[in-house]
């Protein structure tokens, strides 16, 4: 080899080899670095400096991601236009995908929670029962009826009562083999035996042409109040005792009349196709209504008095009634029920 080519080799190798070094030499420092760092603890003066170069180069750092999101912007935007026609219409289809899933999500979501509800009511009262689904609606203004998808070869039957997770919506009325047909409560021609949660005031729920319901044949010297929860009674063996039909929403007495004009607002809103219900298949001895029951429905005045806490105030407005005007005590007891 001649002597030239021999001093360039040379020359390049020891180029090279200088080239390294800085690189070695901060290998090692790295590593005895780490060493360090892992050995010290985290009150070492490696953690210390550490935390000082991360606060001074943290505002540098969110400087420049701010002043670099509008280009990465414009860099998309750029991008999205530049896409072939084939990668929007993929971005499209997959975008199509995703809400349909979301869709199908939301909706599973939402079933999920109305049988829950169900299970809910039907382990608080104990109800033996058959889930079904609404599938169908009257479509007439002089009827109210719903259409659920299964039958009398599912065990059911006619006057078995159906409810949701607020309380009772209906009685089937007609059955076939898969369907069956349920009067809703709010249908003028249903009619339950009802009464006052809180006092045991007996009385008719009504539903009426306009579809709102009422509680018929509470007399006047019943204690009732705007608010009161009506619940079955059980009388008649058809619906269990106990369970929600509605809420008071308005009490009146009607001049020289025997009976309260009651509105109650029914405990679950109009039904909607898809939405699943209960059907009561039988009755516990526990849910039928007792001679107590039926002695207390005969009775008048009907139901019994409210608790201490509840009736203090309007005793002491009965009072200051009776004491002001010389009204009876009947109108005492007509004022704190309106």
């Amino acid at each position: 080899m001649p002597r030239s080519q021999g001093y360039s080799s040379n020359l390049n190798n020891r180029r090279q080899s200088t080239g390294l070094r800085p690189f070695i030499v901060l290998c090692v420092i790295s590593v005895l670095l780490l060493t360090f760092s892992i050995r010290e603890g985290d009150a070492g003066i490696i953690h210390g400096a550490r935390s000082v170069v991360m606060t001074v180069t943290t505002p540098v750092r969110y400087l420049g991601s701010i002043i670099a999101s509008p280009f990465n912007a414009v860099g998309n935007i750029a991008s999205n236009l530049t896409a072939s026609p084939a990668t929007l219409s993929d971005l499209e289809a997959e975008n199509e995908e995703l809400r349909a899933k979301v869709a199908e999500l939301s909706e599973a979501q939402a079933t999920a929670e109305r049988l829950e509800s169900l299970l809910g009511l039907q382990s608080t009262y104990s109800l033996q029962s058959t889930a079904a689904r609404i599938i169908g609606e009257s479509g007439d203004a002089w009827s109210r009826t719903v259409t659920i998808d299964k039958g009398s070869a599912d065990g059911l039957a006619i006057n078995m009562p159906v409810c949701n997770a607020g309380g009772i919506i209906g009685q089937i009325i007609e059955v076939s083999p898969t369907t069956a047909t349920v009067r809703l409560v709010t249908d003028e021609n249903s009619g339950i035996s009802a009464m006052v949660q809180s006092t045991r005031a007996q009385g008719i729920l009504q539903g009426q042409p306009d579809g709102t319901l009422r509680l018929e044949y509470v007399t006047v010297d019943s204690d009732v109040k705007e608010g009161d929860i009506i619940v079955s009674s059980g009388l008649g063996g058809v619906y269990p005792k106990g369970l929600p039909l509605g809420v008071v929403s308005s009490v009146d007495r009607p001049e020289n009349a025997s009976y309260y004009t009651i509105v109650v607002t029914p405990a679950s809103s109009e039904t909607e196709n898809n939405e699943e219900v209960l059907v009561i298949t039988s009755l516990t001895d526990e849910q039928r209504a007792t001679d107590d029951d039926v002695a207390s429905s005969n009775a008048s005045p009907q139901g019994t008095a409210r608790d201490e806490s509840s009736t203090q105030d309007d005793t002491e407005d009965d009072d200051a009634a009776a004491s002001g005007d010389g009204s009876s005590s009947d109108d005492g007891a007509t004022d704190a029920g309106e």
